[in-house]
């Protein structure tokens, strides 16, 4: 893990705590956490809510939290070794980004989540303006840099090989099985605030030309999917260094 990721964690693990306040204040049950690390945001919510943990990562050695067990599973190759149905809260925090198939990831963890279950994503906001500006001058979205062939690491930003951003994560929710119910941010990045000053006004009109476009020649923005497109130039994808998304698994009637 990087130093940058070290110091950012804090931030996203209460990026977490918020969305879980806003979309289920009641929250309690069998969590999961997947790409559960050190432990800490097992910590945190276990100091808010009332539940009973499972971690899950890539290997088990970064595990700090005493007595928590770990189920070691390679998401690229493996299912998730829980039975349907199982899990009233997933937390699956800076892990997307580093898989190979995440709609297929998403998929099983819609299938081990119960009806009315909760689950958290993060990402890095690759729509952010220094993002944007970094892709435009170098053709890397920010934390998205070159790789060095068959060697990536798995907890570094050399492991970032899936950029994705928040429009195509809730299109993957929405394919999964789950409906988005509230994004957010972790924090604002304040030294993007003067060029979303000077990049505003050019911003907002030319997005508005683009999605009048899409609507009334490409017929891709209706009703569905017009409030995500929005949001793609709103101030906190501008200004946010990570998206926070929650979903919920629809109970049938």
């Amino acid at each position: 893990m990087t130093d940058t990721a070290k110091y950012s964690t804090p931030a996203i693990h209460l990026g977490v705590l918020d969305a879980i306040r806003a979309s289920r204040p009641d929250m309690a049950g069998k969590h999961l956490d997947i790409g559960s690390g050190d432990g800490n945001l097992i910590r945190l919510l276990k100091r808010h809510f009332e539940l009973s943990s499972c971690a899950c990562d890539y290997i088990d050695s970064l595990m700090e939290l005493a007595g928590q067990k770990v189920d070691v599973v390679n998401l690229d190759l493996e299912p998730l070794p829980y039975p349907d149905e199982t899990f009233d809260l997933i937390t699956f925090t800076e892990v997307v980004e580093h898989v190979e198939n995440h709609r297929a990831v998403l998929r099983d963890i819609q299938r081990v989540l119960k009806p009315g279950g909760l689950v958290l994503i993060t990402t890095p906001n690759i729509l952010n303006l220094k993002s944007r500006l970094r892709f435009l001058f170098f053709g890397f979205w920010n934390l998205f840099g070159p790789l060095h062939v068959s060697a990536s690491d798995k907890y570094s930003t050399g492991g970032h090989i899936n950029p994705i951003s928040y429009f195509y994560l809730c299109h993957s929710l929405h394919d999964a099985g789950l409906e988005p119910v509230h994004s957010g941010i972790d924090k604002i990045q304040r030294r993007s605030i003067p060029a979303l000053l000077l990049l505003w006004l050019p911003i907002a009109l030319l997005s508005r030309r683009a999605l009048a476009r899409e609507e009334r020649k490409y017929n891709t923005v209706d009703e569905s999917n017009r409030p995500i497109v929005k949001e793609m130039n709103g101030w906190r994808m501008l200004l946010g260094r990570t998206i926070v998304v929650a979903a919920v698994k629809p109970v049938e009637t």
